[in-house]
């Protein structure tokens, strides 16, 4: 069987983002989506979610260049003097390594997150995190341990390339019995997952589960990445050829849960 989940990323992180994911999933391949739990427009993408009942929401969890869900005087180790996440990952995954305190800061922001995802009244069909800063193995532990209180039973492994933290990372997860991909798209391309490359990724799918993560929005919004092709992403995942041809190919679209039991 070719499995295929097609997740949009940063669910709520704008208007722009939101309508996007809508006419991704109504009129195209995507059947999955990452929320953001404490982005500008996250309640308008629960809102949307709950009218589409068919597409499989999971929590984006966010540590890293946006704002956090507990109060930036309870975090003082995660954010910058804005009160916003720090943005120099490679110091804030050192200090999260090596210090308690704000490991212990981390794990209540982690926790807070997950309780937001489940005030929405959603249902949880995945966690992962912005940027993929669950490769950081205290993270990654932090989110695992937490999660399964939430009923968290699958999880992104960005495994394009042969990465040592992507094989550790996917090999705990499956210790603990989580859904994860057999192959994950979207790293080599992110932000640029156009028609031309959405189609020969289609064409050449593997058997087994597989999963393209990408990013549209209807065009850039405050706080989006430069350079980043939303409108473009959106186009190729909403365009008739691709549509068509992923149809006869004998693709089977779901999200994480859909393939939980079986994979």
């Amino acid at each position: 069987m070719k499995g295929l989940i097609v997740t949009a990323d940063d669910f709520g992180a704008a208007t722009e983002v939101n309508e996007a994911v809508e006419r991704a999933h109504r009129d195209g391949i995507l059947t999955a989506a990452s929320l953001m739990v404490s982005a500008p427009a996250a309640a308008d993408a629960v809102a949307r979610a709950k009218t589409m009942p068919k597409l499989r929401v999971g929590l984006h969890l966010t540590l890293v260049d946006d704002r956090p869900t507990l109060p930036a005087a309870e975090i003082p180790g995660l954010v910058d003097s804005n009160g916003m996440f720090r943005s120099d990952m490679a110091r804030a995954g050192a200090a999260m390594f090596f210090l308690p305190g704000v490991r212990k800061q981390l794990a209540a922001e982690i926790e807070a997150q997950f309780r937001a995802f489940a005030a929405t009244g959603l249902t949880l069909d995945h966690v992962n995190t912005h940027k993929h800063f669950h490769l950081h193995p205290t993270i990654a532990n932090m989110m695992m341990k937490i999660g399964a209180r939430y009923g968290m039973n699958a999880t992104r492994v960005p495994f394009e390339t042969n990465n040592p933290l992507a094989a550790w990372l996917r090999r705990s997860c499956r210790a603990k019995g989580m859904c994860v991909a057999d192959r994950v798209y979207g790293l080599r391309w992110s932000g640029a997952m156009t028609k031309d490359r959405l189609g020969p990724i289609l064409e050449a799918l593997p058997e087994g589960l597989n999963e393209i993560y990408m990013h549209p929005a209807t065009g850039p919004y405050a706080g989006s990445a430069r350079g980043y092709r939303y409108a473009d992403e959106l186009a190729a995942l909403t365009d008739r050829q691709i549509i068509e041809n992923a149809q006869s190919s004998g693709i089977v679209f779901g999200g994480f849960a859909d393939f939980a039991h079986a994979h």
